[in-house]
């Protein structure tokens, strides 16, 4: 008996038009005009790129990859974290303490310790210092601490099925842990203050024009490449298993499929993504302390995925400049009410833009009521 044979649809290509002129314009805009508008165009022009929005944009880029991290767990996987903070603040400090050995004898006491360990009277350095004098060991780290934490954690809480309202509680009340542990003196991590004052990286200056530029440049394409693979990723057999799970894992899990392995590849693949971000961030902004592991930045993260818009993927960059981009202008303006502002923010997007500014954007151009 002859059966006919079953094709399977061809995978449509990784980008497509809108989305590739999409990247071309950013990757010209981040290669060229910015750095054009910064470096070339005098300080007096109106087309000037001022050193200060080169260091917002840098800084706004760095969370726009966190928002990118967390769409492929809470968006196509269905997991929300309120604890992407730790990873981001890990990437950091791994970072922060290769700055600060880049210090070298031009701390305040000039010692070859940092100066809040000559201030608290310590000896040597910790332990956990060994390698921070090496760049090429500092980028492995950046990438294994936080992916480690996240494989740790992962593992366990996934395999005892915790998932929903208690997973989300879990991962914050682990970044709070953190946090508590890292103000502590004793951890050789600069306490309240942590890291600050950095001088050097690569023993190049960081307080130039061109520093700024190159770090602005790297962040951008970064972001840009991240965007690239999460989109490959979404639209592979693996990332299809996620969706799924995100739907329905009950049924995953009749059909065949382990869901454990899936949900911790990507959980620790986002905590990775996170702690470069973080080690970006570090040396544009020029400190690095606790205050990083607060409730409130993990909470930030979500918010800018549910703004720009869930399982878009270009979402929650949009999500991240627009929230940013807002709360610069607002803190500076009305201080006061900038909390409140985020929480309404959270609410309405909730109530009445469910797929955010995206999904609204893309239903009005079909015509569709907003």
């Amino acid at each position: 008996m002859n059966t006919a044979a079953i094709s399977l649809p061809s995978p449509g290509p990784l980008l497509t038009r809108g989305a590739f002129s999409g990247v071309m314009v950013a990757l010209l805009v981040v290669c060229a005009l910015a750095p054009a508008l910064n470096l070339l165009v005098p300080a007096d022009s109106v087309f000037h790129l001022s050193d200060y929005m080169v260091g917002l944009l840098g800084k706004i880029m760095c969370y726009a990859i966190c928002a990118l991290a967390m769409d492929l767990i809470w968006g196509y996987t269905g997991i929300l974290s309120l604890g992407h903070g730790l990873f981001f603040a890990l990437g950091g400090y791994v970072m922060g303490m290769y700055l600060m050995r880049q210090i070298g004898r031009d701390g305040n006491y000039g010692s070859d310790l940092p100066d809040f360990m000559v201030f608290l009277d310590w000896k040597e350095l910790p332990w956990h210092w060994a390698l921070s004098d090496s760049f090429i060991a500092t980028l492995l780290l950046i990438v294994l601490v936080p992916g480690l934490v996240a494989f740790v954690f992962g593992y366990f809480a996934f395999r005892s099925r915790i998932k929903g309202v208690y997973f989300s509680i879990i991962t914050q009340a682990l970044t709070f842990a953190a946090l508590l542990l890292f103000f502590r003196n004793e951890t050789g991590m600069g306490g309240n203050n942590g890291f600050t004052d950095f001088k050097r990286i690569l023993g190049m200056p960081l307080a130039t024009q061109e520093m700024r530029m190159t770090l602005f440049v790297i962040t951008g394409l970064t972001l840009l490449g991240f965007y690239v693979f999460a989109r490959w990723l979404v639209a592979s057999k693996f990332g299809r298993v996620l969706q799924a799970i995100r739907d329905a894992e009950s049924r995953v899990m009749f059909c065949g499929y382990n869901p454990l392995p899936y949900k911790l590849t990507i959980w620790t693949i986002s905590a990775v993504m996170c702690g470069i971000a973080g080690a970006l961030y570090v040396p544009q902004v020029g400190i690095i302390n606790p205050g990083e592991m607060s409730t409130a930045a993990s909470i930030e993260i979500a918010v800018w995925t549910a703004v720009g818009g869930r399982a878009t993927l270009v979402g929650p960059i949009v999500g991240a400049f627009l929230v940013n981009g807002a709360k610069s202008w607002l803190t500076v303006a009305f201080p006061e009410f900038w909390l409140y502002f985020l929480g309404v923010l959270f609410i309405a997007v909730t109530l009445w833009m469910p797929q955010g500014v995206v999904g609204l954007v893309k239903k009005l151009k079909k015509g569709g009521r907003a």
